[in-house]
């Protein structure tokens, strides 16, 4: 019976040893996905190696997809490392706060208080916290509390509908790209197949939204020149991805 639907499994440390990595391939992973948020290129370069070692052994065609950091749009980190928000409650989001407390938050994105204004919905630790904005005053992003919750440290931020300025690349990215591009990391065998054009389609972890064409742009001169030279691939649709969850 022909399976239509494919399973993705994100490599880490317990998964990334090769009786249990071998073990996930038998039993069906058609995709690895390399999260670039944690570990260094040896790392990921490693873990693509021992991927198409064991599509070898195996006969099991594998894809290696790599999810890309992205911008790092959160707040920052608590006095007691969290905080529980009450609905109704005002809340302040800080572009000068160095550590936050139960009336505010600090930011690393810094940027957030000209990317708002009165009336903006901010979407906390991927919408489980939603706070409306009241008043922008300078550094200060005023918020009313509309769904509360255990908000911790460096939870993620994003805006309703979108809107936000952070660039879809950082300069992180653009290293980790030329990793997962390289000839050491790109598949040469039909039966595991390195991604590099498709699967940086996919979007940021933070920005939870599709690669601009500007973007997409912005991928292929990040590529090296052997890499770049399949300019069509870069239009290809590929799989979306957000806040680390298959859309």
């Amino acid at each position: 019976m022909l399976r239509s639907t494919k399973i993705v499994a994100t490599l880490g440390p317990a998964s990334s040893d090769p009786a249990v990595l071998e073990r996930m391939v038998r039993a069906g992973v058609d995709v690895v996905r390399l999260n670039f948020s944690h570990g260094t290129a040896d790392d990921h370069l490693a873990r693509a190696t021992l991927v198409k070692e064991i599509s070898r052994k195996t006969g099991r065609t594998v894809a290696i997809m790599c999810d890309l950091q992205g911008p790092k749009i959160r707040v920052g980190k608590f006095k007691d490392g969290k905080v529980m928000l009450q609905k109704g409650q005002a809340f302040v989001l800080d572009a000068a706060c160095d550590l936050g407390d139960g009336s505010r938050a600090g930011l690393d994105y810094k940027e957030l208080p000209r990317d708002v204004g009165a009336g903006s919905v901010l979407l906390l630790d991927d919408g489980k916290i939603v706070l409306d904005v009241t008043e922008v005053r300078g550094e200060e992003v005023l918020t009313k509390v509309r769904h509360g919750g255990v908000l911790s440290n460096n939870k993620g931020i994003n805006r309703q509908g979108g809107g936000l300025t952070a660039p879809a690349l950082t300069p992180k990215d653009i290293d980790d790209i030329r990793t997962a591009a390289s000839p050491t990391s790109t598949a040469r065998s039909p039966r595991a197949t390195m991604m590099p054009s498709q699967a940086f389609m996919m979007s940021t972890s933070a920005a939870g939204v599709t690669a601009s064409a500007r973007s997409i742009l912005a991928i292929r001169n990040a590529l090296p020149p052997e890499a770049r030279s399949n300019s069509r691939a870069m239009y290809m649709s590929a799989p979306v991805f957000g806040n680390d969850t298959a859309r």
